[in-house]
């Protein structure tokens, strides 16, 4: 796509949002439920959309939470529902929804104190602290629409595995709360907002001392303050703003915490590539005023609005690619946990890069590669079979140092910290280290473009077989293999994936574009890669 003037830049004045008009749209819209763009639609991240649009508005909310409500009757769940929210301007009256109907139907439901904010990882750990030792299931709501717009909402649902809900429970909950609201929001039971608040259901909870305080226990704190290095975390005023503080603390680091006032409109980030303001913690563009910084810290970091993903910028490269810090914390992470068990495999998505593969066979570990999602680690995490699930898009989570669960959602704290402790017990950065690991297995191009497509072009794309790809050859190269199901669960990856020696491509058709997307990578140079885009395209061109 072109690259916008404003991209990299301070976002102008102009183009902030208009926090009280939005606010006031989120409680005076209503949605038409015969439009598809304005019922509620779980993605892989739940349900995202603007009041604005008149697809993230106060019927929407009733209506998920009391399909919430419903789902959690039909799965004879009574524990504790842990709610956290973001730093999004539609995340606090949105919260404050829920919580109507929450208390009404009876859910004993902990906020964070004085209503302030809560990371996505956060709430999963609380979520698996907690079951480990009760009968009684807890579960979670997340009030976020992850690094989407500031204009922008979103409500997550996990269930008592703590990480994402999979689609059957998604499913169940969307099609339940499309039903309440085309019967006008009738079946919702809701107390009003003065009752709710007074209502024994409501508690007011500390999670920031238990999830900080645990931290000793899946990273080497004591390593990172005893180096000295100098940290700088850039809390991109998003849920984890009190957590750094908190962090620096608890375990003394000399770390400079900023960002970490609440601005709804985000003012203070420089606007993503395409001009709009995006709280993308992997993207060059938004995380440019950072970058800038790179020579004042040792190491510094960033995460987007509900902390679940992680931006790691060194003195040596500047931001790294997500990819290339995924390598490296594998890398680093299967020879600094001598409890962990020899057999622990690690967990990819299929669009990330073949250098962890290239890292895990080395290392004797096993890959196992699934579809896109983080939902699809969970099981492997839970089991301790794998030490780390992550994806392409910085986000990841990995095991405690004793082996057993630490989260079952992205956690961008911990990778963020991570960072922090490669540097402080090898006295090289990340970046340093994925230099010496393209030295040892090759330095790998990875891109991803879109291309267009029709709906009925999207359908084709989904419902793919190998067979349907007559081609031998990619890019010069013998194809290995042609893939619809991924490798390591045997998951419809709705799309299709190609692999060759030195280079590889996926294909996934956009749910809600009209366009797919094409993730290749090529361990050759930059030639090769486009090489591998051209034919893709050529192949896709065939199936329609």
């Amino acid at each position: 796509m072109n690259i916008h003037k404003n991209a990299g830049k301070l976002a102008p004045k102009s183009t902030l949002i208009n926090v009280p008009e939005l606010i006031s749209a989120y409680y005076t819209r209503f949605p038409d439920i015969s439009l598809e763009n304005e019922k509620v639609s779980f993605g892989t991240s739940g349900h995202r959309g603007s009041a604005l649009l008149t697809s993230f508005n106060e019927t929407h909310i009733f209506a998920v939470t009391q399909a919430v409500c419903d789902y959690r009757k039909k799965a004879n769940l009574d524990g504790y529902l842990f709610m956290g929210m973001d730093t999004h301007a539609l995340s606090y009256p949105a919260q404050l929804t829920a919580l109507q109907v929450l208390s009404a139907n009876g859910v004993k439901v902990y906020i964070a104190k004085n209503f302030g904010y809560t990371p996505t990882p956060v709430i999963s750990h609380a979520i698996l602290t907690h079951n480990k030792n009760s009968t009684s299931q807890c579960d979670g709501i997340i009030i976020t629409p992850s690094h989407n717009p500031p204009s922008d909402g979103g409500f997550k649902y996990n269930p008592p595995h703590g990480g994402p809900a999979d689609t059957d429970i998604t499913d169940w909950i969307q099609n339940r709360a499309n039903e309440i609201m085309k019967n006008n929001l009738l079946d919702v039971q809701k107390f009003t907002l003065e009752e709710a608040l007074k209502s024994e259901n409501i508690q007011q909870y500390d999670y920031i001392t238990p999830y900080v305080e645990d931290l000793q226990n899946v990273l080497d704190m004591e390593a990172i303050a005893k180096s000295g290095i100098f940290i700088g975390a850039d809390a991109m005023g998003g849920a984890g703003m009190e957590y750094y503080s908190a962090i620096k603390e608890r375990y003394n680091l000399n770390m400079e915490v900023f960002n970490n006032t609440l601005d709804s409109t985000f003012s203070f980030m420089h606007c993503d590539k395409d001009g709009k303001i995006r709280m993308d913690c992997s993207s060059a563009y938004a995380m440019a005023g950072l970058i800038t910084m790179k020579d004042k810290y040792d190491i510094a970091f960033g995460n987007d609005t509900d902390f679940d993903r992680h931006g790691i910028v060194t003195k040596s490269v500047g931001l790294m690619d997500p990819n290339h810090y995924l390598s490296v914390a594998i890398n680093y992470l299967a020879q600094n946990r001598p409890l962990w068990r020899a057999d622990l495999g690690i967990g990819k998505t299929l669009v990330s890069s073949s250098m962890i593969d290239r890292v895990a066979n080395s290392l004797n570990k096993k890959v196992i590669e699934v579809p896109v999602g983080f939902k699809w680690f969970v099981d492997g995490l839970i089991k301790g079979d794998i030490f780390f699930g992550g994806e392409e898009s910085a986000g990841a989570s990995f095991l405690r140092k004793d082996g057993t669960v630490w989260s079952t959602d992205k956690d961008g704290i911990i990778m963020t910290l991570l960072s922090a402790e490669i540097l402080a017990t090898t006295g090289k950065d990340a970046g340093e280290h994925y230099k010496e690991l393209t030295q040892k297995f090759g330095a790998p191009i990875y891109a991803r473009i879109d291309a267009p497509a029709n709906a009925e072009q999207r359908t084709i794309l989904k419902k793919l077989s190998p067979k349907d790809v007559k081609e031998t050859m990619l890019a010069g190269e013998p194809i290995e293999a042609i893939l619809t199901n991924a490798s390591g669960n045997n998951a419809p990856i709705g799309g299709l994936k190609v692999v060759a020696q030195n280079g590889w491509f996926a294909l996934r058709p956009s749910g809600t574009e009209a366009i797919y997307k094409i993730y290749a990578e090529s361990f050759i140079d930059e030639a090769h890669l486009k090489q591998i885009q051209t034919e893709a395209q050529e192949m896709v061109g065939k199936l329609f």
